[in-house]
C-alpha cells in the first residue's frame, strides 16, 4: 500500500524544490556574446548592455586598424586589423567607457546590468 503524505508536507516540499531550482547555478543564464561592428570610424552600436560574464566582440569592417580601449586604460583589445575581431569578458567593476586609441573621436559605452 502506498504511503500517504499530509497536504501540508507536499506543498512545503514543492515550494522548497522551486526555491532550489530557481537558485541553482545549473539554471543560471548562459553568458551572451554582444557584437559591436566598427564601420565608417564608428562603433555600432556605441552603447551595449551586458551582464557580468558576457563577452563583447568587436569586428573591424574598416580598412584602417582600430582598438577598443577603456578610457583609463584598464582594458584594451589591442590592434584590430581589417576583417578581424577582438573580445573581452565582462567583469564586475570594469571600466565602461571606451575609445579607439588610433582615432580618439570614436567612443562607446558599456552598461553592466
Amino acid at each position: 500500500m502506498a504511503k500517504s503524505y499530509p497536504r501540508r508536507d507536499v506543498i512545503g516540499g514543492a515550494a522548497a524544490s522551486a526555491v532550489v531550482l530557481t537558485t541553482s547555478p545549473l539554471l543560471a543564464a548562459e553568458p551572451n556574446v554582444h557584437d559591436i561592428a566598427i564601420k565608417a570610424f564608428k562603433f555600432e552600436p556605441d552603447l551595449v548592455q551586458v551582464h557580468v560574464g558576457d563577452t563583447i566582440r568587436w569586428t573591424n569592417h574598416d580598412v584602417a586598424p582600430h582598438t577598443a580601449t577603456a578610457d583609463a586604460f584598464g582594458w584594451n583589445t589591442a590592434e584590430i586589423a581589417k576583417s578581424e575581431t577582438a573580445e573581452i569578458t565582462v567583469i564586475e567593476g570594469m571600466e565602461t567607457s571606451f575609445f579607439c586609441t588610433f582615432h580618439p573621436h570614436m567612443k562607446g559605452s558599456i552598461e553592466i546590468l
